[in-house]
């Protein structure tokens, strides 16, 4: 479809605000274009108010507002084409990067969030990668077979660059601009990177400013999670300054050569040393722990390697199991590690049996393959971190299974493989004795069949706000009416939030109270969440947070705004979870906001839901209820 032309309808504004010369500056938010005037007498509202394209005149906060609708950010791109100065939409590094909520619920939103939008693709990877380990348990490999070359590039490629797609959701995350989020993610897994660090050691010239310039434990920063999130926070740091004191005219190229040649040396001399000196102290407090006792050891490594190859902290063990077999022919320091994967497969398959959420369902079962396969990425970033209590059991049983496998002394005499191919490493290769392995393999079973049952017995969180079909419930007293009007096309729309019904039009702004946007309804809201009120596609995220737009199944264009001028928070308090073309569920969550920071700001929280394409419904009907619960019936659009 060819994208409108809003040129002559940008000059007619431009020249009825009183022209360029009487314009400060314009920014945008969800519906208007937002001016600060030099003199508001100069604009004729009058006029304004009647031209096609426009919906109404608002003043207030020292700003003349002229209502547009959802085509608002055309029509603001058309404006800065008249040489108007604009500030945007509000610059997407003033907004608050996390979710609300103590600290290590802000971590485990971050890092779930960082994964949620490539979960598809990480899980279709782990299961490629399961496949490569099974022709290379056939015989196929590197040598002989294209086909394994192929499909373990497809892999194993997502993994080793693993930093490169963190950058980009990362980004997100953090209000930065994600091709120079890119650049600097590029830098961690460049490939020539090893080699120039080992040979610079060599020639002892590792250093920078008495700063040693080294590398992780495993020798490069492919397929590493922390580093590279916590250097596009850095580097979303230093945009953020570059971008307050960087002039207009340049500020295209030298924001991003600034944040790009700030933040990598930065991560390479102070991520890579204190991953470095994290390693050395992890190393050697497991050895300490080992020496004292075998069994603590066993639980403590269990219960913690999910967590420490989170952090990538895993290689600090890593290359001690390496030498110790290289040196001995045998090693029992991960052992301990060796079933974490198959807690995630039971877990996985009781959240399966359990969850209401298709959408869990969805991501679970790939997931779920994959763990058999050792690889738990698409598990505990998908499902079970997000969910807490999931990760918990799992981290629980596997820090008993571990105890086990050294009460048992299993012994390792190769290490690499992963999942159900790794049992053969627990072969004496000098003995054929192959007690070690019957006895790992019992304790797979165990700890798939434990933690599958304890989760059975526990609660399963939902993750995104709820079953579809309870987010489409109706109040019995509203649907009695609607089912005697099936003969026409309905659809029903469910409360994305929960509280106080207030009618549109006492909506303490004369836009969305006028219907000038459209019927619908508003709520008060006492919960600072917002989940999808039908099956639709999403159609508009604001920058700042504080409204999406979405199209339903049956056409209806819906608008959530929380709060009223929140745009003026700048995204603060705001955590959206969606994104433009992003395709929800009804009772999907789609946004949490900090209740606390509107009302501080001395905002009105009421939060209106509007039908913005109302005119082309017969009629939008509207709950009688003074409350409303998330899920609740909320208004009908028919046809």
């Amino acid at each position: 479809m060819a994208k409108k032309d809003y040129t002559e309808l940008a000059k007619d504004i431009v020249a009825h605000v009183g022209g360029k010369d009487n314009v400060v500056n314009v920014r945008h938010c969800v519906t208007r274009l937002r001016f600060v005037l030099k003199d508001e007498s100069k604009a004729d509202d009058d006029y304004l108010k009647q031209r096609d394209g426009v919906v109404t005149v608002v003043k207030a906060g020292g700003q003349y507002q002229v209502v547009i609708g959802n085509h608002v950010p055309d029509v603001y791109a058309a404006v800065l084409e008249t040489g108007v100065p604009g500030v945007g939409s509000l610059d997407v590094d003033e907004g608050d990067a996390g979710a609300t909520g103590n600290l290590f619920d802000r971590f485990i939103d971050l890092i779930s969030g960082i994964f949620q939008p490539f979960l598809g693709a990480l899980a279709a990877a782990g299961i490629i990668k399961g496949i490569v380990a099974i022709m290379a348990a056939s015989g196929m490999g590197v040598d002989n077979s294209p086909w394994y070359v192929i499909l373990n590039a497809a892999g194993d490629g997502f993994f080793q660059f693993l930093p490169i797609l963190i950058a980009i959701t990362a980004a997100r995350k953090f209000k930065m601009n994600e091709f120079t989020a890119i650049a600097i993610a590029a830098a961690l897994v460049y490939p020539d990177i090893a080699t120039s660090v080992s040979g610079l050691a060599e020639a002892g010239l590792n250093k920078v400013f008495g700063i040693p310039f080294e590398l992780p434990s495993s020798g490069s920063y492919l397929s590493t999670v922390m580093p590279a999130i916590l250097a596009i926070w850095v580097g979303s740091l230093v945009e953020k300054t570059a971008r307050k004191v960087t002039p207009d005219v340049v500020k295209l190229f030298v924001v991003p050569f600034v944040t790009i040649l700030v933040t990598v040396p930065l991560t390479f001399l102070i991520v890579g040393p204190a991953a470095n000196v994290l390693s050395d102290w992890l190393s050697a407090a497991f050895q300490a722990v080992l020496d004292f006792s075998p069994i603590v050891y066993g639980f403590i490594l269990g219960a913690a390697w999910q967590v420490l190859v989170m952090f990538g902290l895993h290689w600090a063990l890593v290359p001690l199991a390496i030498l110790d077999v290289t040196t001995n022919g045998v090693s029992a320091l991960l052992v301990a590690a060796a079933l974490p994967n198959f807690t995630q497969t039971g877990v996985l398959a009781a959240i399966m049996l359990k969850t209401k959420e298709e959408k869990v369902r969805t991501i679970a079962m790939p997931a779920f393959i994959s763990s058999i396969f050792g690889v738990t990425e698409p598990a505990i970033y998908g499902v079970t971190l997000p969910m807490r209590i999931p990760f918990y059991i799992s981290c629980l049983v596997s820090g008993f299974i571990g105890s086990a496998t050294m009460m048992l002394n299993i012994k390792q005499y190769a290490v690499g493989a992963m999942g159900i191919f790794q049992y053969p490493a627990n072969v004496d290769p000098s003995t054929g004795d192959m007690t070690g392995m019957w006895w790992l393999i019992a304790l797979t079973v165990i700890a798939i069949v434990a933690s599958f049952i304890i989760q059975m017995i526990a609660p399963v969180p939902y993750l995104y706000g709820g079953p579809k079909d309870e987010s489409a419930t109706t109040d019995k007293k509203v649907a009695e009416p609607v089912a005697n009007l099936k003969e026409l096309k309905q659809e029903i729309i469910a409360s994305p939030m929960m509280g106080n019904v207030v009618k549109l039009e006492n909506v303490p702004d004369e836009v969305f109270a006028s219907g000038a946007m459209g019927k619908g309804i508003a709520i008060d809201p006492t919960d600072g969440t917002v989940l999808a009120p039908a099956n639709a596609e999403v159609t508009l995220v604001f920058p700042t947070g504080h409204a999406i737009g979405m199209r339903t199944e049956n056409g209806a264009e819906l608008l959530i705004h929380v709060g009223m001028d929140t745009v003026s928070l700048e995204g603060k308090g705001f955590n959206t979870l969606v994104q433009v073309g992003d395709k929800v569920e009804a009772g999907q969550k789609l946004l949490e906001f900090d209740l606390d920071t509107i009302r501080e700001a001395n905002l009105p929280v009421i939060s209106p839901i509007i039908v913005t394409n109302s005119a082309d419904f017969d009629d939008v009907l509207t709950t009688q209820e003074s409350h409303v619960n998330t899920g609740d019936y909320l208004l009908t659009t028919m046809k």
